[in-house]
């Protein structure tokens, strides 16, 4: 399904006074996504492993006559329950609370038979795509919670709902994910404050994407800005009552 309205042309200061939290905020689609809420008046937090990564894009909000972005330099792949607490902690002390998180971090692994596939790599993809967005989210819950109209959005894959041979790790992940997203939106409704969906983004020119497909023709796939419009949507007003959904961008 595509719920992105068509044509959606927010106005500029469609988020204004909201701030929120962008995983894998360093490069492709995290990095488009950012820049694009910050130019509709977000207050975006940063977070990604390669602080170097994320001053750029704190550069490239800056110079375009965005709010402030805040950095949070974190390696999911290690990073404990202590490790979230402390920055829902920070985030409490400078803003007071959160008004949407894009988990959009993630991981390819390796694309193989399930009789061959790494421990080790396995366990890898789980941790970031899968354990890290549940602790983060179970974390920031509670400043999420103090925000009127909060957004809470995972990223998806259409191998995670109709998994295929090959995939291992990366689809689990996934699959996990949309349930994940299910369960929290089913458990948190009553509340009327939060709404919580999941996003396929479909194919995008990412380097994620080249690794899983190394020989397509990468110029017929959407750029990660050709998406912003409907993370837009999603973590504005304007998809407000909108949760439990499983979405496509085609």
């Amino acid at each position: 399904m595509n719920y992105c309205p068509q044509g959606y042309s927010p106005p500029k200061n469609l988020l204004q006074q909201r701030v929120i939290l962008v995983t894998g905020a360093g490069d492709g689609i995290g990095r488009a996504v950012a820049t694009g809420l910050a130019s509709h008046g977000a207050t975006v937090v940063l977070l990604g492993k390669t602080v170097k990564k994320l001053e750029a894009v704190y550069d490239e909000i800056m110079q375009a006559g965005g709010p402030m972005p805040g950095i949070y330099p974190m390696d999911l792949m290690g990073a404990t329950l202590k490790d979230h607490e402390e920055m829902v902690a920070v985030l409490d002390k400078e803003y007071g609370k959160l008004d949407g998180v894009l988990h959009n971090a993630g991981i390819l692994g390796e694309r193989a038979p399930i009789e061959h596939h790494e421990v080790h790599v396995w366990r890898q993809v789980l941790q970031v795509n899968l354990t890290a967005p549940f602790v983060l989210t179970r974390a920031c819950l509670e400043i999420l919670y103090k925000s009127p109209d909060a957004s809470v959005v995972f990223t998806g894959s259409t191998v995670g709902r109709k998994p295929r041979a090959y995939w291992g790790a990366y689809a689990v992940s996934k699959a996990g994910i949309e349930a994940l997203s299910v369960i929290l939106a089913d458990e948190t409704e009553f509340r009327g404050n939060l709404r919580v969906n999941s996003v396929n983004p479909g194919a995008v020119r990412t380097e994620m994407r080249r690794l899983a497909y190394p020989a397509e023709d990468r110029s017929q796939l959407l750029a990660p800005e050709q998406l912003v419009p409907t993370y837009l949507f999603l973590l504005g007003p304007d998809s407000k009552g909108v949760t439990g959904q499983q979405f496509d961008i085609r």
